[in-house]
């Protein structure tokens, strides 16, 4: 028998070492940071809501979903990369960038109460359009409009053609009470309109709308004062140079398409001017 048959066996035990925060581990980390990020981009949000106007909003909200085709081929249609145009019948009809009907013809392509757009009256409306918005705007850096007059309009395209929208402010009201009496901003500001409107040739629309009255009358005021602030600004649009043969259609549309939730804010009182897609009017 040996010297080391009687020795204790040598065991060697080996720890297991467990690295991270045991069963958390690092998720609480980008956790955290998805929170902070989100909050820095709440809190930028809330800054460019309170630091902006009611325009530049509009200009932010344009550029990320544009309703101008900035090109002669706009987003595809039926081409070789079968895409949507922003003027087909499938995207958000009646609110701007699709037909006119809501149930759609069987071309993909937008078709009107004259048929299939042409393509060149379609570039042409809107590059005519595009210039007259920047002038009103600003964005082409010869604003037509001061800064205070700015404050009163607001320009949008739609499945008509472009929507100059004019409406009253705190203190800045286009009529003077409830009535058909135009105050000196509104006509400074439809003169301004009449020379945007002789840039181009389009035929022009009108529409009055007022705001909602508190209480309930046997006579309610406000379909002939809409119709009347409506016919009142279409004589001081003529007699500030538009030619009367352009007009195609004075509405009034009292308080039944507002443009915020209350129907008796002030920003309902309103004015629409509408210059027409050439192709919608066969002379």
């Amino acid at each position: 028998m040996s010297a080391h048959s009687n020795a204790a066996p040598v065991i060697i035990k080996r720890k297991k070492v467990v690295g991270g925060g045991g069963h958390h581990g690092g998720a609480w980390k980008v956790a955290y940071a998805d929170f902070v990020t989100a909050m820095m981009a709440f809190f930028l949000l809330m800054w460019l809501l309170n630091a902006t106007t009611e325009q530049q909003r509009k200009g932010i909200s344009d550029y990320f979903s544009p309703t101008v085709p900035i090109s002669r081929i706009s987003g595809g249609g039926d081409g070789a990369f079968g895409g949507d145009s922003v003027f087909s019948d499938d995207v958000l009809p009646q609110n701007g960038t699709g037909a006119s009907l809501r149930s759609a013809p069987i071309s993909r392509q937008v078709k009107g109460a004259m048929g299939v757009i042409a393509q060149g009256t379609l570039s042409a409306d809107a590059e005519a359009f595009s210039e007259i918005d920047d002038m009103l705007s600003g964005r082409s850096g010869e604003s037509l409009v001061a800064d205070e007059r700015l404050r009163h309009i607001l320009t949008r395209v739609t499945d008509e053609g472009l929507v100059i929208e004019i409406f009253d402010l705190p203190g800045a009201p286009l009529f003077e009470g409830d009535q058909d009496v135009p105050t000196p901003l509104l006509e400074d500001i439809s003169a301004l309109l009449s020379g945007a409107a002789n840039l181009v040739t389009n035929h022009v629309a009108l529409a009055g709308h007022t705001r909602a009255v508190p209480i309930t009358l046997v006579k309610n005021p406000v379909w002939d004062l809409s119709s009347a602030r409506a016919n009142q600004f279409r004589r001081m649009l003529e007699a500030a140079g538009l030619a009367a043969k352009r007009m195609r259609r004075i509405t009034g549309h009292a308080d039944r398409t507002p443009a915020v939730p209350d129907p008796m804010a002030l920003r309902n009182n309103r004015l629409e001017m509408i210059l027409l897609r050439s192709d919608l009017i066969r002379n």
